[in-house]
C-alpha cells in the first residue's frame, strides 16, 4: 500500500489576523507552508508565480492583502497590484498546478445603498479604490477559472494587528467619552470566525486527490462568509466596552458619518447574507455578539 502523502497548504499573509488564526487551525490538515511577505510578497507578480511553482501546493489560502483603506486612496497602483492582479496570478498559478485557491475579499465592493442585506448575484459599485482593488481581484479570480473560492466577508478583528476592536480597546484606556459612527451597519466578523469556517469547508474535500478538484470546480464561485447578525460601529463598540476589563467604562458619543470624514467613503449598509454558502456546505454562521465574547476570552490567541 502505498504511503499516504498529506497535501500542502500555502497559506499567504501568513502573519495577519486571519493567517494567523488559519495556522492554528489547519493543523493536521495537511502539510502548511507559511508564507509571510518576506517569502511571498504580492506586488512582486513573477515571485508569486516562482513560489507557487516551487511550493506546487493542493491548497493556496490567500490571506495577504493591502488593507489600509484609506491609505490606498493615495496609493492605488500598489494596492491594484496587490489586491486586483495578484489575485489572479495566483489563480492562474493554481489551476495549472491543480490546485485550489480560496480567496478573501470585502463587502466594500458594494456601495451600501440596498435596504437588506446583500446577496452574491447584487452588483458591486464600490466606494473606493480599497473596494475596487478586491473587485478586480475577484474578477480575475473567475476569469482564470480552476477551483476556486471568492469569500466575501465584514469587519474583520482580532486581537492581532490593527482593527476596530484593538482601537476600541487603547481609546477607551485613554478616554471618558469616544465618537462612534453609528449610521454604518454591518457584522462584526472576528478572524477566527472566519478561520473556523474555512476550515469548515475545506475539510469537506474528497479524499480522492482527482475527485477533489472536480468536486471543488463545481462548488467554485463567490460566497459571503460573516458572522451572523449586524450591528453599528457604535454598536459594536458599546459592546467591546462590555465585554472588557477597564477601570472606567467610557461613553460611546454615537455621530453620523458625515461627522468623521475620511479619505475612503464606505458602505452605510455592509451587511451580507450567509445563505449560500450554508446551503452549499451545510455551515452555519454564528452571531457575531458570541464570536466577540469568544474572541476576548481568548487572553491573546487569535
Amino acid at each position: 500500500m502505498a504511503e499516504r502523502v498529506d497535501p500542502v497548504v500555502l497559506v499567504t499573509g501568513s502573519n495577519g489576523q486571519v493567517g494567523t488564526a488559519l495556522l492554528s487551525r489547519l493543523t493536521g490538515f495537511g502539510r502548511l507552508v507559511a508564507a509571510e511577505r518576506n517569502l511571498l510578497d504580492l506586488s512582486d507578480l513573477a515571485q508569486v508565480r516562482r513560489v507557487v511553482s516551487q511550493v506546487k501546493p493542493a491548497v493556496i489560502v490567500n490571506c495577504a492583502a493591502y488593507t489600509a483603506v484609506d491609505k490606498a486612496e493615495s496609493d492605488s497602483e500598489l494596492t491594484m497590484r496587490i489586491n486586483g492582479e495578484a489575485p489572479g496570478v495566483l489563480a492562474e498559478e493554481a489551476r495549472r498546478t491543480g490546485a485550489l485557491l480560496v480567496h478573501y475579499s470585502t463587502d466594500y465592493v458594494f456601495d451600501g445603498s440596498k435596504d437588506g442585506a446583500y446577496v452574491e448575484s447584487d452588483t458591486p459599485n464600490p466606494l473606493n479604490v480599497y473596494g475596487a482593488s478586491k473587485l478586480a481581484g475577484e474578477r480575475a479570480i473567475a476569469q482564470a477559472g480552476g477551483a476556486w473560492l471568492v469569500l466575501r466577508t465584514s469587519w474583520v478583528y482580532g486581537l492581532y494587528g490593527k482593527n476596530f476592536l484593538l482601537t476600541m480597546l487603547r481609546l477607551g484606556a485613554q478616554k471618558k467619552e469616544i465618537p462612534v459612527v453609528a449610521d454604518q451597519f454591518g457584522a462584526p466578523t472576528w478572524a477566527g470566525t472566519i478561520a473556523d469556517l474555512t476550515v469548515q469547508m475545506l475539510q469537506q474535500t474528497p479524499v480522492a486527490e482527482k475527485e477533489a478538484l472536480s468536486w471543488w470546480t463545481q462548488r467554485s464561485g463567490v460566497y459571503h462568509m460573516t458572522a451572523a447578525g449586524a450591528t453599528s460601529w457604535a454598536g459594536f463598540a458599546e459592546a467591546i466596552f462590555a465585554q472588557a476589563e477597564l477601570d472606567v467604562t467610557p461613553t460611546v458619543m454615537p455621530i453620523p458619518t458625515e461627522a468623521y470624514p475620511t479619505p475612503a467613503r464606505r458602505p452605510r449598509n455592509s451587511r451580507l447574507s450567509n445563505e449560500k454558502v450554508a446551503q452549499a456546505f451545510n455551515i452555519q454562521s454564528p452571531d457575531w455578539l458570541v464570536e466577540l465574547q469568544r474572541c476576548m476570552s481568548s487572553h491573546g490567541q487569535s
